[in-house]
């Protein structure tokens, strides 16, 4: 896919994913707008890259916990290059503590950062893609999107909510050309762990040793970006933590087994 001229936003840029996307698109002509909550993060990002991509490049700070600004962020995206190809919703946090130690403001914000920001953004930019009768979302949710592990009880409920959300919004917006891809990671070596919430709503601090020896930020964003040109509905990332979606749907009963019984941390 040719994706010169075509305009790329990607939420979640300053690190991890988000950051190997921005990369990504860049390096293949895009036009690419960041954002994050780290305004010098991203241009930092930014001004490690050429001249030429610098100039197809719009830093965009925005904080996901604010829904209402959402309108003001998308409007000031649009006005740069006049128009936005895609969204790709990767910014977000975790959370790693037992349901019974976990306050439920953290709940709260886990909920207000990974499903309402998103959604928020979500309905302030669709008008437009609907006046253009095409666009795409890609949505970066996780395996836990599609099934659950002890320990990530707030994560995984803001994960399922996302998939409930975008597969409405795919059948009501078919006709309209916009496309959804739901991108499904598992083990990535990014930060998440490291930044992930606990029960508190302190930071874990610590890397998981199965994040730690996941697969490469860029590697994910590599198949990413092909799913989303191939306009795949639901693209599954990983090793064989992948099998897990797999058995939840064909053998729920034995996954719920194995859940109990693996080592999460």
């Amino acid at each position: 896919m040719n994706w010169s001229n075509k305009c790329v936003w990607i939420t979640g840029a300053s690190s991890g994913i988000g950051l190997a996307a921005a990369q990504a698109w860049s390096e293949k002509g895009a036009n690419v707008i960041l954002s994050s909550r780290r305004q010098a993060a991203l241009e930092s990002v930014v001004d490690s890259w050429s001249d030429s991509a610098q100039k197809r490049s719009m830093v965009l700070p925005l904080d996901l916990s604010d829904s209402d600004s959402m309108p003001q962020h998308v409007e000031k995206a649009i006005a740069w290059k006049g128009q936005v190809d895609v969204m790709v919703h990767c910014g977000g946090i975790s959370q790693r503590s037992r349901a019974i130690d976990t306050k439920l403001e953290v709940d709260r914000r886990v909920m207000e950062i990974d499903y309402f920001g998103t959604v928020a953004l979500t309905k302030a930019l669709l008008p437009h893609f609907v006046s253009m009768q095409q666009g795409h979302f890609a949505v970066v949710t996780s395996l836990m999107g599609l099934f659950s592990s002890p320990l990530r009880s707030g994560y995984c409920g803001a994960k399922h909510a996302l998939h409930g959300f975008f597969e409405a919004l795919r059948a009501e917006h078919h006709e309209d050309g916009i496309g959804v891809t739901m991108v499904c990671p598992g083990f990535i070596h990014t930060s998440i762990s490291l930044n992930a919430v606990v029960g508190d709503g302190s930071h874990q601090g610590t890397m998981d040793a199965k994040t730690g020896q996941g697969l490469s930020p860029a590697e994910c964003a590599t198949k990413m970006i092909r799913a989303i040109e191939r306009r795949k509905a639901q693209v599954l990332i990983g090793r064989f933590e992948i099998v897990g979606a797999y058995l939840n749907r064909l053998a729920p009963n034995l996954m719920r087994r194995i859940v109990r019984k693996a080592a999460v941390t």
